[in-house]
């Protein structure tokens, strides 16, 4: 992905809901593509789309055109199904990240149950590996499933901050501070590793500063929270006030 120098936090926008709100109407807008474009414009560094198994947002039509007329890397969220894994091969994105997915759920709930399955997991992704596509697996900061990943040969994790958020919707500062702290030792332990650390799931312009402040995390993928925002001030502005506070809190450490 683009990265100014080392120290550099990519931000990746996920699209998807830019697609929840075209399907719950039907046809083609708004164009989840020319979301992406608009993002790259902004500030950008990557793209993020989930293409579920029911395809409740993005489509295989989404993912075709994406990969057919980005500029930006695509990071490809996607169960562990071979029906994924296919389309994955066949498109060759910048980078897969693996997630957990239930039908009943919202959103992705949680991180994924690497330890528990580790042998179908190293599976999995090793084709991936071997066609040059980056692997992320979304996890939360459990030292257990870190381990778990580093051992089947994802070369990246992306830390699920959602405990993080929740903490602060209910005005917990104890367990905000607790998250936090468990969001700060893994992602030194992932590092220290070899990992590449990325996080995500519930950031906003009020709680992304921490996080972004951490100096072992090189990319957060964030998507609902600046899609909400950009229906009040449009898309480059939310993107570009989001960049400005991951580039603001990673300057002051």
């Amino acid at each position: 992905m683009s990265d100014a120098s080392a120290g550099r936090l990519r931000l990746g926008l996920n699209i998807d809901h830019v697609a929840t709100v075209r399907n719950a109407r039907g046809g083609p807008h708004p164009d989840p593509l020319r979301a992406a474009l608009l993002a790259e414009a902004a500030g950008a560094d990557g793209i993020t789309a989930h293409l579920r198994e029911d395809r409740r947002h993005i489509t295989d039509t989404d993912i075709d055109a994406l990969m057919a007329k980005l500029t930006l890397p695509l990071n490809f969220e996607m169960a562990a199904t071979a029906e994924m894994q296919a389309i994955a091969l066949r498109h060759r994105p910048h980078a897969v990240c693996v997630v957990p997915e239930r039908r009943e759920e919202r959103t992705t709930e949680g991180g994924l149950e690497v330890a528990r399955d580790e042998n179908r997991l190293a599976h999995f992704i090793a084709p991936l590996r071997d066609a040059g596509i980056r692997v992320s697996i979304f996890i939360a900061a459990d030292r257990r499933q870190i381990e778990a990943a580093h051992r089947i040969g994802a070369p990246v994790i992306e830390l699920h901050t959602g405990g993080y958020y929740e903490a602060g919707l209910t005005g917990n500062a104890a367990g905000v501070a607790e998250e936090l702290a468990k969001l700060t030792d893994m992602a030194a332990f992932a590092h220290d590793l070899g990992l590449e650390v990325h996080a995500g799931h519930g950031l906003t312009y009020d709680n992304v500063g921490p996080v972004a402040a951490l100096p072992q995390v090189r990319e957060l993928n964030i998507g609902h929270f600046i899609i909400g925002e950009a229906i009040f001030v449009g898309l480059p502005a939310a993107v570009a006030r989001m960049r400005e506070e991951m580039d603001k809190a990673r300057a002051s450490g």
